[in-house]
This record gives structure tokens, C-alpha cells and sequence, in this order.
């Protein structure tokens, strides 16, 4: 088989259009998470403490230094705590997924099976059973049936028929 013959069977595989779908849409999730974080949770916690912007803080290490074409040197810890406070979000928001998926599995699992029905043996002889113990019904049952024809003897090795 060749490579493209190879790939594209791969591609065609049902698990891999499954990863690609969750990952585009885990991608827009991400995007929705970014906004809510960046632009709903944080500015009102950001009001709350003086009208800090959690973007825009950070640790300078380095000043920047326009004459000398240097850039600034600082740490991020604002955008950091964004990114944390996102993670924190999707986190959440994956186990409350995987929590509905496992209680979902768990009630499947604790459903009863139907039970085997039994072998056609046993159905017959709780029949017979059932004739035998109301001999009324079982009188009923055989004018109910139809006539069978005698069956037909096997000829022997000598060509007569059995008796």
C-alpha cells in the first residue's frame, strides 16, 4: 500500500475525526474562556482592589531604555494570573464534564439486564408440567391440535418395512 492510500485511511478513521472536532472546539472554548476572564471576572476584581488593571502588572527588571534601543525587561505576573485564573475555569468546567459522563456510565451500569430467556427445552417441559397439573386444559389443548399423519416406516436392509 502506498503512504497516500495509508493516510487517508488514517484520516478516515472515526477517533481522529473525533480528536480534530474536539480540538477545534477546544480551541473556541478557549477563546470564550479568555474573554470571560480578561474581560468579565477580572476588571470587577480589579475595581474591587483600587482599580488595578491585572494585565498591565508586572515586576520591571530592567527599565526600558529608548535611547539605547533597549527593550523593557519585566515579569508578567498580571497576565500570569489571568492564564491561571483561566486554567482554573476550563479545569472546572472539564471535571464537571467528566463527573456527568461518569454518573451517566455508572447509572447504564447499575441498570438490571433483562434476564436470558430460557432454553426452549425448559419452555416445553413447563408446559408439559402446566398440562399434567390441569387435566382439563391438557384434554383441550390435544382436541385443539391438528391431526398428525402417521409417520412413514423405514424400509430395513432386506427392503420390508419395519413393524
Amino acid at each position: 500500500m502506498s503512504v497516500a492510500s495509508d493516510f487517508r485511511d488514517f484520516i478516515s478513521r472515526g477517533n481522529v475525526v473525533d480528536l480534530a472536532v474536539g480540538v477545534i472546539i477546544g480551541g473556541a472554548f478557549g477563546k470564550i474562556v479568555t474573554s470571560l476572564v480578561n474581560d468579565i471576572i477580572m476588571p470587577p476584581i480589579g475595581l474591587l482592589l483600587s482599580g488595578i488593571d491585572f494585565s498591565a502588572l508586572k515586576l520591571v527588571i530592567r527599565a526600558a531604555d529608548p535611547a539605547h534601543k533597549k527593550a523593557e525587561v519585566a515579569i508578567a505576573y498580571g497576565a500570569f494570573t489571568n492564564t491561571v485564573i483561566e486554567f482554573l475555569i476550563i479545569a472546572a468546567v472539564i471535571f464537571m464534564l467528566v463527573r456527568a459522563l461518569s454518573a451517566l456510565r455508572r447509572q447504564e451500569a447499575a441498570a438490571p439486564a433483562a434476564p436470558p430467556s430460557p432454553p426452549r427445552s425448559e419452555i416445553l417441559l413447563e408446559e408439559i408440567r402446566d398440562l399434567l397439573a390441569h387435566p382439563a386444559a391438557a384434554e383441550a389443548a390435544v382436541s385443539a391440535a391438528p391431526a398428525r399423519k402417521p409417520a412413514a416406516r423405514k424400509p430395513t436392509r432386506s427392503g420390508k418395512a419395519k413393524s
